[in-house]
């Protein structure tokens, strides 16, 4: 976009996506150059961030980590709770330091926690907090998510932001099926007793994705925020409409991915190598489906296809505790492999929401007699804090979930069925939450929507 926009002192200032000549003309060759070296960073970031909930499937008696159930899953739950966290602090450092630099800094101090697994992980007798706070720095993995997509939303126009921001996530997303694959084939190699070995793939990944990050990325100016964006942004109620739906998307899909192992151990009896078998299948199918949730929103409206997904959701969490009750390891194993891809496909259909409806809001605003650059100004600002507080947010929604696994195992019951009773009651929130305040006011972006729960009485 040479003759729009120039190279100063390593950003790109006078970026505009919007302008469709400069777009064509080799804008989009800069977006997709930054977008495939973002989907790297935050692809090994969500490696290392789900790096646990392959190294507790090796933890046993036989290597001198005996820990129960209920420690296992508070040790899955720590990276996540932080992850979600930092995502906050994340998205800001971006329209601080600049996407090329923070992105350089984000994957470089990945190191620290992958070091630090690789050297405790088969250290016999090393007590729990150790492996709590390894795991928690770990959660600086989930922050890359945040700072990635602040990133990608201020390379790409708005019309394609749902395809940008969904490949984005779905990138990342791959992270978690890429570590628990390796956790495969570590055990088939070299059996369940060398959980360093996963760790280790990642510190040569770590050094090229860094590097490579800091040859080829660009700063943007258009991503610095003015001060107090994500101020305004939580005083606005879409901002917890949003945040509420991504929970029930992103945190399902994080949460699952987390604690699937752990539950088909505890469920089933199933060994580690069963249950890194089943569970790489999961996320990578909800990776690959979160870029068409992005794409189907684009072209049907986020929050018709979000009402959707939801009530596939619903389906498949009664899926699970029907085959919980009689206990049906294959019809578990298909319900949770449904829940991944509907998971994922949420997960980009509610990230399209953000960037419509704060659009929704500015035609409104010019409408009324506002400014029409101010107006769009302000909504490119708020929609990257509200991705921000979103994200993170909804990563607490996959905190939950392990928290809510670890008090239904260890309840007595040794069943998972009371804690997929309250995901199935949060699924229906989301839906009524979808109907009354986005489908019934059928904003700009969802023109196309009719209201799903007269479609489901016609059929």
């Amino acid at each position: 976009m040479a003759h729009t926009s120039a190279r100063r002192d390593g950003w790109l200032t006078g970026w505009d996506p919007e302008d469709e000549d400069a777009w064509h003309k080799g804008g989009h060759r800069v977006a997709r150059r930054n977008l495939i070296l973002s989907v790297l960073s935050e692809h090994v970031g969500f490696s290392v961030w789900t790096l646990w909930s392959v190294l507790v499937l090796f933890m046993s008696p036989e290597i001198g980590l005996g820990f129960s159930p209920g420690e296992k899953f508070l040790l899955v739950a720590t990276p996540t709770i932080v992850g979600s966290l930092l995502r906050l602090p994340y998205s800001y450092a971006v329209t601080r330091f600049g996407g090329r630099n923070w992105t350089v800094f984000a994957t470089g101090i990945l190191l620290v926690p992958t070091l630090l697994a690789l050297y405790f992980v088969q250290r016999p007798g090393t007590p729990l907090w150790v492996f709590l706070a390894i795991g928690a720095l770990a959660g600086v993995g989930g922050g890359n998510f945040a700072s990635s997509m602040t990133n990608i939303t201020a390379f790409y126009p708005q019309r394609h932001q749902g395809w940008a921001l969904g490949l984005n996530a779905g990138g990342g997303n791959l992270g978690v099926a890429a570590v628990q694959l390796i956790g495969l084939t570590v055990i088939s190699v070299a059996g369940d007793t060398h959980p360093s070995y996963v760790a280790a793939v990642y510190l040569p990944l770590i050094v090229v994705v860094a590097l490579l990050s800091a040859w080829k990325m660009d700063n943007v100016d258009a991503v610095r925020a003015e001060p107090g964006a994500q101020r305004e942004a939580v005083r606005d109620h879409d901002t917890w409409w949003i945040s509420l739906l991504y929970i029930g998307t992103f945190g399902s899909f994080i949460g699952y991915g987390f604690a699937l192992g752990l539950v088909l151990q505890n469920e089933f009896g199933a060994s580690p190598q069963e249950a890194v078998s089943y569970t790489f299948l999961g996320p990578l199918l909800g990776s690959f489906s979160r870029p068409l949730g992005g794409w189907l929103a684009d072209r049907l409206g986020g929050a018709r296809v979000t009402f959707w997904n939801f009530l596939g959701m619903g389906v498949g969490t009664v899926v699970l505790i029907v085959a919980s009750k009689q206990n049906s390891f294959g019809t578990f194993i298909a319900g949770f492999i449904a829940l991944f891809i509907l998971s994922g496909l949420g997960n980009g259909s509610t990230y399209k929401m953000i960037p419509a409806v704060f659009a929704k809001k500015a035609e409104d605003e010019v409408t009324s007699g506002r400014n029409a650059s101010d107006a769009f100004a302000r909504t490119r600002r708020l929609s990257g804090a509200v991705i921000a507080i979103a994200g993170a947010i909804g990563a607490l929604g996959g905190a939950a979930i392990n928290l809510a696994f670890k008090l239904s195992y260890t309840n007595g019951s040794g069943s998972g069925a009371s804690a997929f009773i309250a995901f199935l009651t949060y699924y229906v929130l989301c839906m009524a939450v979808l109907r009354t305040v986005y489908l019934r006011r059928i904003p700009a972006e969802d023109k196309k929507d009719t209201d799903p729960v007269k479609e489901i009485s016609s059929v």
